[in-house]
């Protein structure tokens, strides 16, 4: 197989990195709580060299981390100190580690170690050989090509290095976090079951669907040079430091279920944030250029505070009749949180559903985004491209049993609902495993949701005004109007933004004008 880097970058001053940092709102996760930062951690970052053999390696210094935290390893050995005789610098490798664990800039900066491989002999060795590595994240910022062209390999072939791919997965824990490409339709090794596919929101990006026409990449992040090189290690210190998070219990007690990659994927994708043109479909659950959207740190991180709220109640119907909503009259505690649970056909001929009652109150309307996340089973001698099974995503409205969304994908792994403009009301949010095309009777999946209501306060303060909102859910912009006639003319207000960490809220102060002053928010 020919691997290829995303792109060769040169070497740049450090002022060049932070402002995506600034932009997945990383800045305000440290800002909030300075500890989360990948600590206790093990990570691996693959680089293909690209036409320059050997050159795959970081120079600890050019990313402020002691050599001590690495360990470089190819086809010629293993090796603990730098220089060394496995190989030479890569320009691209340190830019990536930077944005991923670099000491200055980086999201996740106090991972417990590096293996630093050449993705060569990375993936002839341990993926395709089925190798353990002691490792939970994985950033490849690389992709497979056919040739130097950058041309795809038949869909077969493609199709079963995300079979090899997705059993490492599951058999290991092992989270890939993979670059997309910046052009055409998504590379391997981003196409696989079980990882992430990440994109770039703020140059070229590879789209959707995959050659067997499932929604990829699942995510985009901006990138400081506008290539999924660079906004694949966003994600990937995201999730590092998620699992730092789960681990230490800000999900709750039970941090194995936090801690699973199932768990931390469907946060990662639900806290995302919507680009103005985003879109999605019952049957495509992530958008083709965007997946769930722009990763937001803080988001994800919020909900996995939110904690695991288990199913209230559980029913089965016969294969694809109507399952309404039950006669629980419990709710969900909180309308912010996520859950790790199964589901089990009693038999092959009745679907079965786990309901989450929510209600929602509140003078305006509510954002809501829930995802569902399983994986792929391992793959076996006789079905080596195992198929997946069909698990579904349902909203009702509990006052009329009506249907107010669902996402149904045939194909995907992962299903995504997103409603902007959600009334108050009662709801049940349904998980249902449908008996049709089972696999097997059980699945195990991740479910992440939330309910969001974000108003603004403004308080006179010394003839000014104070004008505050809550930090969670992050990712919006506050703006002005004098006016309301149409057509309002909205802008963005320049005032800093401080973040009080007591009240957790954002608050900016805004001089009196001595005219009207109208404010909103615009995520």
């Amino acid at each position: 197989m020919k691997l290829a880097i995303l792109f060769l970058a040169p070497l740049l001053a450090l002022d060049a990195f932070g402002a995506s940092i600034d932009m997945i709102d990383g800045t305000l996760l440290h800002q909030v709580d300075p500890t989360l930062q990948g600590s206790g951690v093990p990570v691996a970052q693959p680089e293909a060299a690209n036409g320059a053999p050997g050159l795959f390696e970081i120079d600890p210094s050019g990313v402020g981390q002691p050599t001590n935290l690495f360990t470089w390893i190819s086809a010629d050995g293993t090796a603990t100190n730098y220089p060394n005789s496995l190989g030479g610098f890569s320009g691209h490798a340190e830019f990536v580690a930077n944005e991923f664990y670099g000491k200055t800039n980086g999201l996740a900066n106090q991972v417990s170690h590096v293996d630093n491989y050449d993705a060569d002999y990375f993936y002839n060795q341990f993926i395709q050989n089925g190798t353990a590595i002691g490792v939970r994240v994985v950033n490849q910022s690389f992709i497979f090509t056919a040739d130097a062209n950058g041309d795809h390999y038949p869909t077969n072939e493609e199709e079963m290095l995300d079979a090899q791919y997705d059993d490492f997965a599951s058999e290991y824990g092992v989270l890939f976090v993979s670059g997309a490409g910046n052009g055409g339709r998504v590379y391997p090794a981003a196409t696989c079951y079980n990882g992430i596919g990440v994109g770039v929101i703020n140059g070229d990006s590879s789209f959707g669907p995959t050659g067997d026409g499932r929604c990829k990449p699942d995510i985009v992040s901006p990138g400081d040079i506008s290539l999924t090189s660079f906004s694949t290690p966003f994600v990937s210190g995201a999730a590092a430091v998620l699992i730092q998070a789960a681990l230490r219990g800000d999900g709750g007690a039970d941090t194995n279920s936090a801690n699973d990659n199932r768990t931390i994927k469907a946060l990662i994708l639900n806290g995302a944030t919507k680009p103005s043109d985003w879109t999605n479909s019952v049957i495509s659950p992530l958008d083709a250029r965007y997946g769930s959207g722009v990763l937001n740190v803080f988001n994800s991180w919020t909900e996995l505070k939110g904690g695991k709220h288990a199913f209230i109640e559980s029913s089965s119907v016969s294969i694809g009749t109507p399952h309404l909503p039950g006669a629980n009259p419990a709710n969900e505690p909180t309308s912010i949180g996520w859950d790790y649970n199964s589901l089990t056909n009693p038999d092959p001929l009745h679907d079965q559903i786990n309901h989450y009652y929510f209600t929602v109150t509140g003078s305006n309307s509510f954002i809501f985004t829930s995802t569902l996340v399983w994986l792929r089973p391992h793959s076996t001698i006789l079905n080596p491209l195992p198929a997946i099974n069909d698990l579904n995503l349902f909203l009702y409205n509990t006052a009329n049993n009506s249907l107010v969304l669902c996402s149904t994908s045939a194909v995907d792994n992962v299903e995504h609902l997103y409603i902007p403009g959600l009334l108050p009301g009662r709801y049940d949010l349904q998980v249902e495993k449908n008996a049709s095309g089972n696999v097997s009777l059980g699945e195990t999946y991740a479910l992440a949701f939330e309910f969001s209501n974000t108003a603004l306060n403004i308080t006179p303060t010394n003839g000014n005004a104070l004008v505050s909102w809550p930090l969670a859910p992050a990712g919006f912009q506050l703006q002005s109007a004098t006016d309301l006639g149409p057509p309002t003319a909205w802008s963005n207000v320049t005032a800093a933004v401080s973040v009080d960490t007591n009240a957790y809220r954002n608050v900016v102060l805004i001089p009196n004008t001595g005219g009207n002053q109208f404010f909103r928010l615009e995520r």
